[in-house]
């Protein structure tokens, strides 16, 4: 008897089984696969799904997350791929649909992803993992939660110099973590100049590790415009990966 699920877009998918052939498009949920017990399910990754490294080396990679090789994976003769709004190419991912069952996940913040969790326990039966991810993930965030916000800009490209908004995953993830976006009022990744952000009276700036790699140098060249404000490097996995991440960083 075929199943009917709901991805986070509201699209309909139907399945037949669960899963046993998965691809995935996305960093962060190809970890969360493994995570839930299904590293044998996974049939196909990115080149920057690189979470858990060692186990990964043997998953074929089917492209980067906007340059999807069909023919690579239609090979792999996949039963469903899971991909992201945001992280995947639209075109690409409407061409995959036309072949195979595709969900797509939609992730704005921390509730987004722990629904993703709970919907991809119940699409690919791992309730019961699922479920204890969630619980697991809500704990270690109420033990983390800081009421007393700094002031931070989030940098996550140079040239020109990038941020985050109010309706990113990061954005959410700098809140729950204390710290308030000094951009919080902007949408998506605006970019700014050094006098912008200047004015807006940062008390800390985070240089992201990704998807800009900013180093110490950047470090320097950012103290000779703000020599009184703390500059610091940050893992950006922990702030933009939903999944499991989060219980692996904090």
């Amino acid at each position: 008897m075929s199943n009917i699920y709901s991805d986070q877009l509201g699209r309909k998918i139907i399945l037949d089984s669960p899963p046993k052939r998965i691809v995935s498009l996305v960093p962060s949920i190809t970890e969360l696969l493994y995570d839930l017990g299904l590293f044998e399910n996974i049939v196909g990754r990115t080149k920057f799904c690189v979470h858990p490294k060692e186990a990964l080396r043997t998953i074929p990679k089917i492209g980067g997350t906007k340059n999807v090789n069909f023919d690579r994976v239609a090979a792999l003769k996949p039963d469903l791929i899971i991909a992201n709004k945001e992280e995947n190419d639209k075109s690409q991912i409407e061409q995959l649909s036309q072949y195979f069952p595709v969900w797509i996940s939609d992730i704005a913040n921390f509730a987004d992803a722990m629904e993703l969790i709970q919907q991809l326990g119940l699409v690919l039966s791992k309730e019961d993992v699922a479920n204890k991810i969630i619980n697991d993930s809500k704990t270690l965030l109420q033990s983390i939660k800081q009421e007393k916000k700094v002031r931070a800009a989030y940098l996550i490209w140079q040239k020109p110099y990038m941020t985050i908004g109010y309706d990113t995953y990061i954005h959410d993830m700098l809140k729950h973590t204390g710290y308030e976006n000094v951009f919080g009022e902007q949408a998506r990744y605006p970019s700014f100049t050094l006098a912008e952000l200047n004015d807006r009276k940062p008390e800390i700036i985070l240089l992201s590790s990704e998807p800009f790699p900013f180093k110490q140098k950047h470090i320097k060249e950012l103290k000779l415009t703000f020599p009184n404000i703390p500059i610091q490097l940050v893992d950006g996995e922990a702030f933009s990966w939903y999944g499991t991440r989060f219980l692996k960083v904090f």
